[in-house]
C-alpha cells in the first residue's frame, strides 16, 4: 500500500509549503518531475502490510535511496541532509518544510530486502525511462569491473587471530569454560608476522603463522568437543569455514579471503597500482550513443569474462523490455571477452588481431572500438561518485544490491546533468537575443549550485 498515513491537504499556518521556497526551474526539482512515482507505488503496493504500524510512505523512502545514490551518501548523511534541504524534500513528495527526521536509517536495510533484485531492476528500469532512446539502442558496450568488499587485507596471520577469537565469543556466549582462551598469546603471535617479507623477520613470522594456525585448530576442536549436540548442529557451518580457513594453502582454490564475507574473491585485472583485487566480479552493459547503463550484474567467484555474456545481456534485455524496449542487437567487448561471437541473438564483437579485408572495415572497427573505450569512464563514475568503488552492504543480496543502486544511481544523475545543460543552453540563448551578441557567457561550472 502507499502507506497508511493519509496525506494532508489543508493550510498549514506554522509550516511553509515547498513550492513558496523552492525554485521550480531547478534541475532537481524538474528531475522529480519526470520520475513515474505512480508506477514505483503500483509496483511496490503489495511490499507493504494493511495491518499493522502505519508504514513509510514508498515515494518518500524511495525517494531518499535515489538521492543517496545519485549524491554518494550513507543512509545515516542522507537522512541528516534530508532535513536541511528543501530540494531533496521536495523530491520526495513532501508539501511542507520539515524539520524532524523522517524515519531511522535502519529503515533503508529494511527496503533493500523487500525490494529484492526483482525490485531494483525496476528501479533501474525508471532510470533507463528518463532517457528515451536508450530504451531500444542497438548497439551496447559491455565491461568487468570488481566491486571491492569492506575487509581488511587478508593473510593467514590475521585469519587464524579472527578463528580464536570468534570461538573464544561463542565460548563466552553459549557459557563454555575453555581451558586456555589464548587472547594475550595470540595477539603477540600476531604483532610477531608482521614484516615477514625482511630477511631478520622471515623466520620468526613464520613461526609465528605456524602457531597461530595451531592454536585455532585446538581451539575449534575443543569447541566441538564440550558444545551440546543442539548447538553443534547450529555452529556446524562456522567450523567448516574456520577450518577451511586455517588449513588452506597458497594454491587452495575457493579460498576464504573474510570471515564475515566469505564470497569475497580475489581478482587480478592486471592493474599496475593495485595487482588483487578482493571482491566480486560485476558486468557493466552501457548504451554506446546514450551512455546509459542498463544492466550491471554481480557474479560469483572470478568467473571468465565471456561467461558474464549471457546473464548480463539477460538482465539489460529484462530491463529495457520492462519500460517498452528491445533486447540489444550488438554488444562491444575487449579482448577479454574472447570465446563468444554469439549470445542469444545478440552479436559479440572482439576486437581482431588481422586486419580487415578492405580500408573502410578497417575504419568502421577502429572507431568501433575506441568508442568502446568510453566505459572505462563510466566504470570510473561508477565507483568515485557512486557505490561501486567499495561494498558495505553484507553477503551476496548486499553485493547484488550495491551494484544495481550504483547503476541506478548513474543513470539519475546523468539526466540530471543533462538538465543543467538544457538550463545554461536556454541562458545563453536568452542572453544573446537580448544583447545581440553571439558570444557564449553562461559556461557549465563543475559542482555548481544547481
Amino acid at each position: 500500500m502507499l502507506g497508511k498515513i493519509k496525506p494532508d491537504s489543508q493550510q498549514n499556518l506554522f509550516k511553509t509549503r515547498l513550492t513558496d521556497l523552492v525554485n521550480l526551474g531547478h534541475p532537481l526539482v524538474k528531475l522529480a518531475n519526470e520520475v513515474s512515482w505512480d508506477k514505483m507505488d503500483l509496483e511496490f503496493q503489495n511490499l507493504y502490510s494493511v495491518q499493522g504500524r502505519p508504514s513509510i510512505p514508498i515515494r518518500k523512502i524511495a525517494g531518499l535511496l535515489l538521492l543517496k545514490e545519485m549524491f554518494k551518501e550513507s543512509d545515516e548523511s542522507v537522512v541528516e541532509r534530508w532535513i536541511e534541504n528543501a530540494y531533496w524534500q521536495y523530491f520526495t513528495g513532501e508539501e511542507f518544510f520539515q524539520t524532524k527526521q523522517p524515519f531511522d536509517p535502519s529503515e533503508f536495510v529494511h527496503f533493500r530486502k523487500r525490494l529484492k533484485e526483482e525490485g531494483l531492476e525496476f528501479l533501474l528500469s525508471q532510470s533507463v525511462a528518463l532517457h528515451p532512446k536508450a530504451k531500444s539502442e542497438k548497439e551496447v558496450q559491455i565491461d568487468t569491473t570488481v566491486q571491492e568488499k569492506n575487509i581488511s587485507f587478508p593473510t593467514d596471520a590475521k585469519l587464524a587471530k579472527k578463528v580464536i577469537d570468534n570461538c573464544t565469543k561463542i565460548a563466552e556466549k553459549e557459557g563454555i569454560k575453555q581451558r586456555q582462551t589464548y587472547k594475550r598469546v595470540a595477539k603477540q603471535h600476531l604483532r610477531d608476522a608482521y614484516f615477514g617479507h625482511h630477511p631478520k623477520r622471515k623466520k620468526k613470522a613464520t613461526m609465528a603463522r605456524k602457531k597461530l594456525r595451531t592454536i585455532g585448530s585446538r581451539v575449534v576442536r575443543e569447541l566441538e568437543r564440550k558444545l551440546p549436540e543442539h548447538l553443534q548442529k547450529q555452529y556446524e557451518a562456522e567450523f567448516i569455514k574456520y577450518k577451511k580457513a586455517l588449513t588452506q594453502e597458497r594454491n587452495s582454490k575457493d579460498k576464504i579471503y573474510s570471515l564475515h564475507e566469505p564470497q569475497t574473491a580475489c581478482i587480478a585485472k592486471g592493474k599496475a597500482h593495485k595487482a588483487y583485487e578482493f571482491g566480486i566480479k560485476v558486468c557493466v552493459v552501457r548504451g554506446r550513443q546514450t551512455g546509459v547503463i542498463s544492466s550491471v550484474k554481480r557474479f560469483s567467484g572470478n568467473p571468465h569474462d565471456s561467461n558474464t555474456l549471457e546473464e548480463s545481456i539477460a538482465q539489460s534485455e529484462r530491463v529495457r523490455k520492462n519500460i517498452g524496449g528491445t533486447r540489444p542487437s550488438i554488444a562491444s567487448t575487449d579482448r577479454g571477452f574472447r570465446g563468444k561471437t554469439e549470445v542469444d541473438g545478440t552479436l559479440i564483437l572482439i576486437p581482431k588481431n588481422r586486419k580487415e579485408s578492405s580500408r573502410y572495415k578497417q575504419e568502421v572497427a577502429r572507431k568501433r572500438f575506441r568508442a568502446r573505450a568510453a566505459i572505462e569512464p563510466t566504470i570510473s563514475h561508477l565507483k568515485r561518485n557512486h557505490a561501486l568503488g567499495l561494498n558495505f552492504l553484507k553477503g551476496v543480496a548486499g553485493d547484488i544490491h550495491n551494484a544495481l543502486l550504483a547503476g541506478i544511481g548513474y543513470n539519475l544523475k546523468l539526466r540530471l546533468n543533462q538538465i543543467k545543460e538544457q538550463i545554461v543552453f536556454w541562458l545563453n540563448k536568452l542572453f544573446n537575443f537580448s544583447t545581440g551578441n553571439n558570444i557564449l557567457i553562461f559556461v557549465k561550472i563543475k559542482n555548481s549550485p544547481f
